[in-house]
């Protein structure tokens, strides 16, 4: 039986995020996964609170930070990343493919700065990767479809799955951004759906499903088997394509997306200041014509 690893939520309601402490009991080394930065796209004016409550926890219960895992870049929020590792000295982790996702995103904004190597992280990870939180191992897993650079973290008896799945009522990622693919992401969550039941799987988003009032994003292999409204056992891959091509078609873009793709590929820092010291983002524009 796979070792109990400790899990302390934190959910950031404005993006709808879950950011996680996961803690080995018996050492108590930890990690930080997914964390949020705190910014507000009308003003630009950004804040650490959820990322200190992050650390205010891990000091309450004695965890030692020893690494800070991303599971993908996001496109709904931004990454605290850089100050969760100033503030602990623990290294940022993420997946080999970054450096797709960076050679996919440098033309669109036209950024310089941004290597293509991965380098703006510490760490980058390889399917099948391992290492250890203390007692607790960990596995890589490469899960593309969302998008090509996402990994899952085994952790123990726990399974971090970033935007691959969701609970089971409400289904699993789009995979229609840039180098997103269908047919990969089935691939990708049939694959995690093989380990065993008991599993438990934590999400990275909640919105609610309807009929459900309340947010949830904790869950096991067993119940997205049986449940998943979008790929639960007996589901095919032509079906949960049309499915997922026919959902993904109609759903507006993440209101952070532009602002958070620019800053994730970076590994959460900014670019850099101009002249007179300020930090900025950019907003490519596309003008369509009516005549």
């Amino acid at each position: 039986m796979a070792q109990w690893a400790d899990v302390q939520a934190f959910f950031d309601p404005a993006t709808n995020t879950v950011s996680y402490m996961v803690v080995d009991p018996s050492t108590r080394k930890g990690v930080f996964i997914d964390p949020v930065l705190d910014y507000d796209h009308a003003s630009g004016k950004a804040a650490t609170t959820s990322a200190e409550l992050m650390l205010d926890a891990a000091q309450a219960a004695g965890v030692d930070i020893v690494r800070i895992l991303e599971t993908h870049a996001h496109a709904d929020h931004l990454s605290a990343a850089p100050f969760l590792k100033e503030r602990t000295g623990a290294p940022v982790c993420i997946g080999e493919h970054i450096r797709q996702v960076q050679s996919i995103f440098k033309p669109v904004f036209n950024l310089d700065d941004v290597s293509e190597d991965g380098s703006e992280f510490d760490v980058l990870l390889s399917d099948g990767d391992t290492f250890d939180v203390g007692d607790l191992p960990v596995k890589v897993l490469h899960t593309p479809g969302h998008t090509p650079a996402c990994i899952s973290y085994l952790i123990g008896d726990a399974l971090f799955v970033g935007d691959t799945l969701f609970m089971p009522d409400y289904g699993t990622a789009r995979a229609d951004f840039p180098g997103g693919c269908a047919r990969i992401l089935y691939a990708s969550i049939r694959r995690l759906l093989e380990l065993p039941p008991q599993t438990r799987i934590f999400v990275c988003h909640d919105y609610k499903a309807d009929g459900r009032d309340y947010f949830a994003w904790e869950t096991t292999v067993e119940a997205q088997r049986k449940r998943n409204i979008h790929i639960r056992d007996g589901i095919s891959e032509d079906e949960f394509v049309a499915m997922r091509t026919q959902r993904d078609s109609s759903l507006a873009a993440p209101t952070l997306l532009l602002p958070a793709i620019q800053v994730n590929i970076r590994g959460g820092n900014w670019p850099q200041p101009e002249s007179n010291g300020q930090h900025y983002l950019k907003i490519p524009i596309t003008y369509e014509s009516a005549h």
